[in-house]
């Protein structure tokens, strides 16, 4: 019986951990796991153009699905390219192994070309980084490795020298055990009741989510019914808690609209639900307040707590809400929904006034026209920066559809790698990047993945001819604008040239078309539409110290501009407040 290589070995062990593709670029340490890619029916080898969308698309598809995703580098410059997409990935809670080729192993430590040493390098945007260096170290660490991505959310990285990977793996290693499902935690009895006394000794309760409460819809509503609380959230928290929802204040942050700043304020028990919120200027400083996490490190880290709750939202909600007296009256709860509505009323039609006249085009109503074009189920990749403004503005969420950007870790370029991990999990699903002229330059080489492997992809690239968000610092901080333009681009001419549908969008009557267009076309079409760089309107009490790199002041709105359809469903929730 021929023996296993240990490539081959590491190739099976993330096959039964659920890996169905490892993304990266091919190089002469990675070529034997490569090559034993090659040889397995149940792993495929996607190659992309460079590491880091190997990286983003892994991070995509694992905070998607929940399960395990793999990437690769080769030796040195390689590997090095995996590290903004890992440190995404990790901060996203996303599990994903990635493999670090290396140098020869007997080179290690001699100063060598290509030398890095990557179980140092990656160590602080991964749970565990490890060197494989003897073939008697297989198959435990890379079953450790997966454990602890699988088990604590995040990426693990595991190096290993291309000789090393040709080696046999030894006859009597070991096959170790390997859980994969999460298990749900539950706060103690203790815990519950001292949060059951908080809840009930209080007048006006308000609850903020965050990504934590997915999977926990039902749970928030019932306990929100019972207490009467108004529900608002942070921007990770959006897709999970906003559809469905007659208690919704909207969002607080940099991106903030509605009432969820006063809710949060005026409140005497503020509730954080699954949220590590980071902009502690927005937290009020006088309000009592609850935390409830599944990360037990996160509690306590941005706000002072009267009570700090190591467990899952969901269960956590479903211990409390039965042992909670219900609240009779709604007052605040339809105080704050009034509040949130007229908040709403004057913006809803921002930059879509005279919309089939304005040249260049305004975003606001790109974003607008999108949101109603796209399937119900669609994927979303959001561009960090001005795209993340219209996404949280006016991507409408309904239980189904899915919005992914680099939220936490705030990379540009996120959005076409990450849309391509997206894409990869389910050819049938729309899937909509929505990105900036800057972020998609930046990558852009990968647009040809997409017509490699006949990706479905839309790209929508919002082109103003600028880093728009970075302007927008640059001008509160009292500066001009400087080394942020740039020069004026087709990217339908790129996209068409590499074989894609490319259709460029001039004035805004076209642009319901052309979206209706690129979602009906088979294959990767890019929709570019020139938009205008001056769309953002800066209120004028803002200061350099609230927006100029996201350190954020004590402004409840800092950045103006329309809401979409959220205006309609708070009016909406309004008409249901009972009335004497």
């Amino acid at each position: 019986m021929a023996k296993r290589s240990i490539a081959e070995q590491y190739v099976d062990l993330i096959a039964r951990a659920g890996v169905r593709r490892m993304y990266g670029v091919v190089g002469d340490s990675l070529n034997p796991v490569v090559d034993a890619v090659r040889r397995h029916d149940a792993v495929e080898w996607v190659q992309v153009r460079h590491e880091e969308v190997a990286a983003f698309a892994a991070g995509a598809e694992a905070q998607l699905t929940g399960r395990l995703a793999a990437c690769a580098g080769s030796c040195g410059p390689g590997n090095l390219h995996l590290i903004n997409g890992l440190y995404d990935a990790h901060r996203s809670m996303a599990p994903v192994l990635a493999l670090a080729a290396h140098i020869p192993s007997g080179e290690i430590g001699t100063g060598y070309f290509q030398e890095t040493h990557p179980d140092r390098l990656f160590a602080e945007c991964s749970h565990y980084s490890e060197l494989i260096s003897s073939p008697r170290q297989m198959p435990r660490v890379v079953q450790t490795a997966i454990q602890h991505a699988v088990g604590r959310r995040g990426v693990s990285l595991v190096a290993l020298s291309g000789d090393t990977a040709a080696e046999d793996s030894p006859d009597s290693a070991p096959e170790l055990a390997m859980p994969l499902d999460l298990p749900a935690i539950r706060p103690s009895d203790t815990e519950i009741a001292r949060l059951r006394e908080l809840v009930d000794s209080a007048e006006r309760v308000m609850v903020f989510c965050g990504r934590g409460v997915a999977g926990a819809h039902a749970e928030v509503m019932a306990f929100a019914e019972k207490v009467k609380a108004p529900v608002g959230h942070a921007l990770r928290g959006k897709e999970h808690i906003q559809y469905d929802n007659p208690y919704d204040v909207g969002m607080s942050g940099l991106l903030g609209y509605g009432a969820a700043y006063e809710a949060m304020h005026e409140c005497d028990l503020l509730l954080l639900l699954g949220t590590d919120f980071p902009y502690t200027d927005f937290l009020p400083r006088h309000v009592r307040t609850v935390q409830v996490d599944v990360q037990p490190e996160r509690l306590g880290r941005r706000t002072q707590l009267d009570l700090a709750v190591w467990g899952d939202v969901r269960e956590t909600l479903r211990c409390l809400t039965p042992a909670v007296r219900e609240k009779s009256s709604r007052r605040f709860l339809d105080r704050m929904l009034e509040r949130h509505a007229h908040a709403l009323k004057g913006a809803v039609n921002a930059y879509t006034h005279n919309v089939d006249k304005h040249t260049p085009i305004h975003p606001e109503y790109v974003a607008s026209v999108l949101d109603e074009e796209a399937a119900d189920d669609a994927v979303f990749t959001v561009d960090t920066g001005m795209c993340c403004v219209w996404a949280a503005r006016y991507l409408t969420p309904n239980g189904r559809r899915r919005i992914l950007g680099s939220f936490v870790h705030g990379s540009m370029a996120n959005a076409l790698p990450q849309a391509i991990g997206a894409q990869f999990l389910d050819r049938g699903r729309q899937v909509v990047s929505l990105s900036g002229d800057g972020g998609f330059s930046m990558l852009m080489g990968d647009f040809l993945t997409l017509v490699q492997y006949g990706l479905p992809v839309k790209v929508v690239v919002f082109n103003n001819s600028s880093l728009g968000m970075v302007d927008l610092e640059m001008m509160v901080d009292g500066l001009p604008p400087y080394g942020t333009t740039y020069p004026h681009s087709d990217y339908a001419a790129i996209a068409t040239a590499a074989g894609a549908r490319g259709i460029r969008v001039e004035k805004p009557g076209e642009v319901r078309e052309a979206l209706r267009e690129a979602f009906a076309h088979e294959g990767p079409a890019l929709v570019d539409v020139v938009t205008d760089p001056a769309a953002l309107a800066v209120p004028p009490k803002i200061t350099a110290d609230q927006i100029s790199g996201f350190a954020l002041s004590a402004s409840r709105t800092v950045l103006a501009g329309g809401v979409g359809r959220m205006a309609h469903l708070a009016w909406a929730n309004l008409r249901n407040i009972p009335r004497p």
